[in-house]
């Protein structure tokens, strides 16, 4: 099994930056590719950004040039380095991790509100 938990976010004036962070623990040996995606109200959820245990990302293209994600092996973390945010930015953000035998992992989320 594989824990995750999520902090960082929070209330933010558009154009303000914020970084989430996701902590695994438990059996973190075979987790491969970590993740961020989000769910607005009403809506799916969906990628924002992935990255592989080799450092390969992928990213929505509604972030591109403005979200960074990066991972941290050795403390089994994985960061979301948000700038420039709008207000369809806001959501619930989940973060997720594919461990041994492609089983999926998911955090209990965090909040990110953008508005003036």
């Amino acid at each position: 099994q594989v824990q995750l938990v999520e902090s960082g976010g929070g209330l933010v004036q558009p154009g303000e930056s914020l970084r989430l962070s996701c902590a695994a623990s438990g059996n973190t040996f075979g987790i491969k590719t970590m993740g961020w995606y989000h769910q607005a109200p009403g809506k799916e959820r969906d990628l924002v950004a992935n990255i592989t245990r080799y450092g390969l990302t992928t990213y929505a293209d509604s972030v591109k040039g403005r979200f960074t994600i990066s991972r941290d092996n050795t403390k089994n973390t994985v960061y979301l380095q948000m700038n420039n945010l709008k207000p369809e930015d806001t959501a619930v953000y989940y973060c997720r991790a594919i461990g041994a035998l492609a089983r999926e992992y998911w955090g209990q989320g965090t909040q990110v509100t953008v508005s003036s």
